[in-house]
């Protein structure tokens, strides 16, 4: 697998991770990550944060001790800037807003996060970058950094990530669903979706290491970006 990387120094690599990829080893240790990847790559690596697994975008990994030590405080604390983009279920009435409600873990399930009173304090900025008839294109800005953040904080307002089997409606996106009098191709059996994964792509990081000041950007990877057309496409 081709790693794509967006920058590297010898402190630290981004890497723009494909959704679908672990950050890094679960407990069975059975699926290939990205840790496991740039090891080959690397020799030592060191995880400095992660992002979920269907999530895609910018992710850091440090290449020294120092380097780790110093880029993990500046994600534990509020020096790092974090932005996604995403697409969310509905129109949102809000244009721009701040979610501040706690997240836990839920009681029951360990792989599943909740709002609740006594979890930690968790705080998500959102503005809509455009509007469509069943959805919003939205990024978002985490304060924070708790397990399924953005996911369970749009949960908690109503809007879940589009394709979002934990929090929301896992179905894919069909074009029957965007464009009006869609006929499926007669050499079709079954319609193919837009997009079967989780729409959240982590988009941009802006810190400063050592007196230098990064802004580090992922694009927008195909698969997002042809939903979207097909969007502005049949807007109307």
């Amino acid at each position: 697998m081709n790693i794509d990387i967006i920058f590297e120094n010898n402190e630290f690599v981004a890497v723009n991770k494909p959704s679908g990829l672990l950050s890094i080893p679960d407990r069975m240790g059975k699926e290939i990550s990205l840790k496991d990847l740039l090891k080959e790559k690397y020799g030592n690596i060191y995880t400095v944060h992660r992002i979920d697994r269907d999530t895609s975008g910018i992710i850091l990994f440090a290449k020294t001790e120092e380097a780790h030590k110093e880029l993990s405080r500046l994600f534990e604390g509020r020096d790092m800037k974090k932005y996604y983009l995403g697409l969310v279920n509905g129109q949102m009435i809000n244009p721009a807003g701040t979610i501040d409600a706690a997240i836990m873990e839920h009681p029951g399930k360990a792989t599943k996060m909740i709002t609740h009173v006594k979890g930690k304090p968790s705080v998500t900025d959102y503005e809509v970058q455009e509007k469509f008839r069943l959805y919003s294109w939205v990024q978002f800005q985490i304060h924070t950094g708790r397990t399924h953040q953005i996911r369970v904080h749009m949960q908690h307002i109503g809007h879940t990530i589009v394709c979002d089997e934990i929090y929301g409606d896992p179905k894919p996106v069909l074009l029957s669903s965007i464009k009006r009098n869609f006929k499926l191709a007669k050499a079709a059996d079954e319609e193919k979706p837009i997009l079967s994964r989780l729409a959240l792509h982590s988009f941009r990081l802006m810190f400063t290491l050592n007196d230098e000041d990064f802004e580090l950007e992922a694009p927008v990877p195909k698969d997002l970006k042809a939903l979207l057309q097909q969007l502005r496409k049949w807007k109307g």
